[in-house]
């Protein structure tokens, strides 16, 4: 089996199983890939296309299965190519990170921006998405970090180094009547609508339980992914706010109160995830230093020899984020 059959083989398929078309996108004769098509099904021994004639009908189940391999192999391919190209200069290069709204609009901004100082010839592409879509982009090796806060149980084939630890708080206008308390309590919140995130209902530690536990009624107006849509339903006045504590930055949001929330809320862990044998750039190492600063080099290739899990929350204690 040869590199090159694979390749003939994705492009016969992304031409509609036309192999002239196919010949003509890859540079070469028609005869040439039909052959090399034959020769890779007699070394496979089954058919990968239904045939009428001399026209490829279909691919069979069997042809499929072996076309998304071959689509894999030849994405790795391009990516050793690329490879190739960034260690000839440790300073250019891709960094794809998957990360959650909270993330990219009020951590990241910050760490990026010295990022791009010292590497500027460094390219690179940020995906916003929920725990689930990032997780899917992660999986299919489409990104080179996810940074994110739980759902462990979503990342099977990532280590996951823990990089600080947060809690929620809460958001009122000035003129609403938890805005003079310091501590308010779930009691307090209970007799209120809230607007809070969706994922605040899921898991044991969820919202729903702190409530359901208390023996209180919780009155839910409206969830958001989104701390910024949070805040705009409650300059609305549809009810309480309940927001991840970065997405409150001093000089921002003046009209809300902040009430501290670290009493009532669990905290939570956020991590950088990074795939099993991974090869690691220094910018990337520099990356992760930016983001969470106690992750050096050291750290982070002792948690990865690791390999994740307990062995690798044992090698160190994410931060608590400060508070802004």
């Amino acid at each position: 089996m040869k590199l090159h059959q694979l390749r003939y083989l994705a492009a016969v398929a992304d031409n509609e199983l036309n192999i002239t078309a196919a010949a003509r996108a890859l540079g070469t004769s028609q005869p040439g890939v039909s052959k090399q098509l034959r020769l890779l099904e007699q070394e496979l021994g089954f058919d990968l296309f239904d045939r009428e004639g001399r026209n490829l009908t279909r691919l069979t189940p069997a042809g499929r299965r072996v076309l998304e391999r071959a689509r894999r192999i030849l994405d790795e391919t391009r990516n050793i190519k690329r490879l190739s190209e960034e260690f000839r200069d440790e300073r250019r290069g891709s960094l794809s990170i998957a990360t959650t709204h909270t993330q990219a609009r009020y951590v990241l901004p910050a760490v990026i921006k010295q990022f791009r100082r010292e590497y500027p010839e460094v390219k690179l592409h940020l995906h916003q998405g929920t725990s689930e879509q990032i997780a899917q982009l992660a999986a299919e090796d489409r990104v080179d970090f996810a940074i994110a806060t739980g759902s462990d149980e979503q990342f099977p084939g990532l280590v996951l180094l823990p990089c600080y630890r947060w809690h929620r708080d809460i958001i009122v206008p000035a003129a609403h009547p938890l805005s003079r308390l310091e501590r308010p309590t779930l009691k307090d919140l209970s007799r209120h609508p809230l607007v809070t995130y969706v994922f605040s209902f899921t898991g044991p530690s969820s919202l729903a339980g702190l409530f359901e536990a208390a023996g209180l009624p919780m009155d839910v107006a409206l969830t958001a992914r989104d701390a910024d849509v949070i805040k705009t339903y409650v300059r609305l006045g549809l009810g309480v706010g309940i927001v991840a504590c970065m997405a409150m930055q001093e000089g921002e949001d003046q009209d809300l109160v902040t009430l501290d929330g670290s009493h009532l809320f669990p905290e939570h862990v956020t991590w950088i995830g990074v795939r099993r044998g991974r090869m690691l750039r220094n910018y990337m190492y520099d990356f992760m230093r930016l983001f969470a600063p106690h992750l050096t080099r050291r750290i982070v290739d002792q948690a990865l020899r690791a390999g994740g899990g307990a062995a690798t929350a044992q090698v160190f204690e994410p931060v608590r984020l400060p508070r802004y």
